[in-house]
C-alpha cells in the first residue's frame, strides 16, 4: 500500500514561491516578444534610412544623402511633398482639434446641467457611440453624408470628419473634472452679480481647464494618427497628410528615401519628447 506524505506548510510556500516566479518569467519574456515585434520594424526602417538604396532592405553603404535631400526644400521634389504633407497634417491637427474642445467643452457643460436624467443620458450614449463605433464606418457615413449633400470634398469636409472623430474624447475629458468641481463657486459667482458668461469664463473654465487641456491633446493626437477618415473626406490630389503622403507613393513605387529619414526623425523627436516628460514626472513625484 502507498502512503503519500503529506506536503509541509514551508514545502508548499516553497512551491507557491517557484510558480510564481516562473509565471513572472514568462509574462516578462512575453512582453518583450511582444515590444520586439511592434518595434522591430521601426528599427529596421531606421537603419535602412542610412542607405541610398531605392528599394527597402537593400544596403549600398552608409550614407547621409537622404537627411541632407530630405532638409533641401527647393531642391527635391520628395522633401517638397513631405514637409507639405507635414505641415497639412499640423494644420488639421491644430485646426480640428481646437475646434473640437470648444464644442466638446459647451457639449459637456450642457449636459451637466441638464435636469432631466433620460436626456443626458441619451446625450451620453450617443456621444459614446463614435468611440465604439468602427472608424471605416464613420468615414463611409461622412462621405456618404456629404455626397447626399452635394459637397464637394474640401478642407472642410476634412476638419467636420476629424471633428467628429476627436470631439466625443474632448467631452469624455471634460466630463469627470465637471463632476469633481464644486458647484457652489459657480452658484456664488451668479449670486455676487457676475452674469452666467462672466461665471462660466472666470470660475468654471478654470476649475475645469485641465480636463479641457487634456481632450485638446487628445484630439490632436488622434488626428495626427488618423488615416481612414482623412481618406475619405480630404480634398483631391493636391492636398495630402502624412498618412495620405505614405499610402500614395507607395502604391507607385518604393519607399522614397527622404520619407525612411522623416520617419526616422519624427520618431526621435516622439521619443526625446516622452523622455523630457518622463523625467519631469519622476523628479515631480520625488519632490
Amino acid at each position: 500500500m502507498e502512503i503519500r506524505r503529506t506536503l509541509s506548510t514551508d514545502e508548499l510556500l516553497k512551491r507557491k514561491r517557484t510558480n510564481e516566479k516562473v509565471q513572472k518569467i514568462f509574462v516578462k519574456i512575453f512582453i518583450f516578444f511582444v515590444l520586439i515585434l511592434m518595434d522591430l520594424p521601426i528599427f529596421y526602417l531606421i537603419v535602412n534610412s542610412f542607405t541610398t538604396a531605392r528599394i527597402t532592405g537593400t544596403w549600398n553603404g552608409f550614407s547621409m544623402i537622404p537627411y541632407q535631400t530630405l532638409f533641401n526644400y527647393a531642391g527635391n521634389k520628395y522633401a517638397q511633398k513631405i514637409w507639405n504633407a507635414c505641415g497639412n497634417t499640423i494644420l488639421v491637427a491644430l485646426v480640428a482639434g481646437a475646434l473640437a474642445t470648444v464644442v466638446g467643452t459647451a457639449g459637456a457643460i450642457g449636459t451637466h446641467y441638464m435636469k432631466r436624467k433620460w436626456i443626458k443620458s441619451t446625450f451620453s450614449f450617443v456621444n459614446q457611440i463614435p468611440v465604439v463605433n468602427a472608424e471605416i464606418v464613420m468615414a463611409i457615413s461622412l462621405c456618404i453624408l456629404f455626397v447626399s449633400m452635394h459637397w464637394p470634398r474640401t478642407f472642410i469636409t476634412l476638419i467636420i470628419g476629424h471633428m467628429v472623430l476627436t470631439l466625443p474624447f474632448v467631452v469624455l475629458s471634460v466630463e469627470p473634472k465637471l463632476e469633481q468641481m464644486d458647484n457652489s463657486l459657480f452658484e456664488a459667482a451668479l449670486d455676487l452679480g457676475a452674469t452666467e458668461s462672466e461665471a462660466i469664463f472666470k470660475v468654471m473654465i478654470p476649475d475645469i481647464l485641465p480636463g479641457i487641456i487634456s481632450g485638446f491633446l487628445l484630439s490632436v493626437t488622434l488626428s495626427l494618427d488618423d488615416y481612414i477618415i482623412t481618406a475619405f473626406t480630404k480634398p483631391g490630389q493636391g492636398f495630402d497628410t502624412i498618412s495620405t503622403y505614405v499610402e500614395a507613393v507607395t502604391k507607385k513605387e518604393s519607399l522614397p528615401i527622404q520619407l525612411r529619414a522623416f520617419t526616422t526623425v519624427l520618431f526621435i523627436i516622439v521619443m526625446g519628447v516622452m523622455f523630457i516628460i518622463s523625467m519631469k514626472l519622476k523628479k515631480r513625484s520625488e519632490r
